[in-house]
């Protein structure tokens, strides 16, 4: 870590900084499952508009400029917002990054008016189901059955404060 302060910067999805988060994701993803993002240009023109103002929202956290934890939301309903690339570069993990970002989105999510928080993890990322448990997130599946056996791995968090 450099001797500058870490910034956090909100972004557009197609921000060129954005994309050491896609090819990194990517490459997890694709390890863990099999799968891929597929294409990332296409990908970020996708998904622009779903994770734009005012409904939606992407930040970064720069360490010297240099992207190193991020994530997005998007509306899941009128009063959720459903929480997506949730991420840390794996040279900076164990830093308490991922903490950050995940407060960093929650503010943001409060101050749009949602009321809840939503996400999905995969059965292969044990790392995120601690981190959302040990953040206040309430897993929505029965935790005592298999991983691989739920499948995706819903979670959610109730706000206080937030007005639809």
């Amino acid at each position: 870590m450099s001797a500058v302060p870490l910034e956090i910067r909100s972004v557009d999805y197609s921000d060129p900084l954005v994309v050491p988060m896609l090819v990194e994701l990517d490459h997890e993803y694709r390890q863990r499952y099999g799968h891929t993002l597929g294409d990332l240009d296409e990908e970020m023109a996708r998904e622009r508009e779903r994770f734009a103002p005012p409904d939606g929202g992407l930040l970064l956290i720069l360490d010297d400029g240099v992207p190193v934890a991020g994530g997005a939301f998007r509306r899941w309903d009128p009063g959720t917002a459903e929480l997506k690339r949730i991420w840390t570069d794996s040279a900076h993990r164990r830093r308490g990054l991922a903490r950050r970002v995940l407060a960093e989105l929650e503010a943001q999510i409060a101050q749009r008016g949602y009321r809840r928080i939503y996400l999905t993890t995969g059965p292969r990322q044990p790392e995120a189901q601690g981190l959302y448990l040990s953040t206040g997130y309430t897993p929505l599946y029965d935790r005592r059955l298999d991983p691989e056996e739920v499948g995706k791995h819903p979670f959610e968090k109730h706000l206080h404060g937030g007005t639809p």
